[in-house]
């Protein structure tokens, strides 16, 4: 059997050009990258909001808006604590080489800046860079209750007692964790964890709830809610 595959982080490459996108998607997903494509702004905020990647590679001369005008959105003060992580990092890959234009860009509130044409081994240099400062700048652990989440190396401990979680277990109790008591709804936790875009029929969700549940609390059950007809929470408020 083939071991899961394990994701080093989630990545939105925002590029209206079909091979360059192409070119980015293909080479991350083989250095072990998460990836959802994005040829449109509006797709871009659509995944940022949603799908909850650690960082956005982005172009600024897009289709239906300026990549600035991403920029903006996501760094808006008002709207980052409710609609976008405010620790997500953002990589500017443009045409547009000018002392002037990188500036503004950085201004702005990107955390890096390259400049097309570009070296694919030099992006991902710059990529592990990116999120190596941004993941130092916040705490790699969170804490619910007994539970200790270390995000950086992927560990559980309940209790004092060390928990083993699948891939998609630990990001399914990562996303519950970011905010513990709110239920989050079914759809939303298939969208953002399995990238499901319709839920259809699948018991995917109760399953790996199911034995989430088991495993950090085998005896009382105490986290890991079923919201019945509506979703799941961490613990109750």
């Amino acid at each position: 059997m083939v071991p899961a595959r394990e994701e080093i982080a989630r990545i939105v490459v925002c590029e209206d050009d079909e091979t360059t996108l192409g070119l980015l998607v293909e080479n991350l997903l083989a250095d072990r990258y998460g990836v959802e494509a994005a040829p449109t702004a509006a797709d871009a905020l659509r995944h940022c909001q949603y799908w909850r990647p650690d960082l956005l590679i982005l172009d600024l001369n897009l289709p239906d808006a300026s990549g600035l005008d991403v920029l903006r959105e996501l760094r808006e003060p008002d709207r980052s604590v409710s609609r976008f992580d405010p620790d997500l990092a953002v990589l500017v890959l443009s045409g547009r080489g000018s002392e002037r234009d990188r500036v503004r860009g950085l201004q702005q509130g990107a955390d890096d800046y390259l400049v097309k044409p570009f070296h694919y081994p030099e992006l991902l240099a710059r990529v592990e860079a990116v999120l190596r400062r941004r993941r130092a700048g916040r705490p790699a652990t969170t804490r619910v209750a007994e539970i200790e989440i270390n995000r950086e190396e992927r560990t559980v401990v309940v209790g004092g007692k060390g928990v083993s979680l699948s891939a998609k277990e630990f990001s399914l109790l990562v996303m519950l964790a970011s905010e513990p008591t709110r239920v989050f709804a079914k759809e939303e936790l298939l969208r953002d964890v399995w990238g499901y875009q319709s839920i259809g029929h699948t018991r995917t969700l109760e399953a790996h709830a199911s034995r989430l549940r088991r495993k950090l609390d085998p005896d009382r059950s105490r986290f890991v809610v079923n919201c019945w007809g509506v979703g799941y929470r961490l613990v109750e408020p």
